[in-house]
């Protein structure tokens, strides 16, 4: 399987099991899964054809991990717009968390903090260079750093996902480090 198929495939899949599953038919259980089989034939119905196959390739070469595959079932990891639970049991952050952005994002984000946006969750890094590569996906990044500890000291709920990616439901301004900032 080429690289761009592979990223077809996975852009595919992201689409339709974090924001727009009944687009093509798809019901997701309450922890955001569905029957592999059930998507494979729901994406052929609606013009979009992969294989078994393909789909395990994705989910095997995913460098951020997006999906998970249990038995016969396949999720997101996180990063739903659609409800879902994933069933993330809480988990004690490390001192300091990473959220890669862009500056034209900084004024909204000194006001207002760092908001879920379309999600559920925010979504924070527990390294700089990961957070970079996000920001990275929008221009040139910026790392915020993320008091973690503080917020959690201060009752602030973490999770983290499968694949590694910390998950809050908001960072105040007042947790978090902007570059030249100190």
């Amino acid at each position: 399987m080429d690289e761009r198929r592979t990223v077809k495939v996975s852009k595919y899949l992201a689409k339709h099991l974090r924001h727009q599953p009944e687009r093509i038919g798809l019901t997701l259980d309450e922890g955001g899964w569905v029957e592999i089989g059930t998507l494979i034939a729901a994406a052929s119905a609606h013009g979009f054809r992969f294989t078994r196959e393909e789909l395990d390739h994705v989910v095997a070469t995913n460098d951020k991990r997006r999906f998970a595959v249990e038995g016969t079932r396949i999720r997101a990891s996180q990063g739903h717009s659609v409800e879902v639970d994933l069933g993330l049991p809480t988990a004690t952050p490390p001192p300091y968390l990473y959220h890669g952005t862009v500056a034209r994002s900084l004024d909204a984000i000194r006001a207002e903090g760092l908001r879920p946006m379309n999600r559920h969750d925010v979504h924070l890094s527990a390294d700089r260079e990961t957070a970079a590569r996000v920001g990275a996906r929008r221009g040139r990044p910026v790392v915020l750093s993320v008091d973690a500890a503080a917020m959690h000291r201060d009752g602030h709920v973490f999770h983290v996902s499968a694949n590694g990616v910390w998950l809050t439901r908001a960072v105040p301004s007042r947790y978090l480090r902007f570059p030249g900032s100190g």
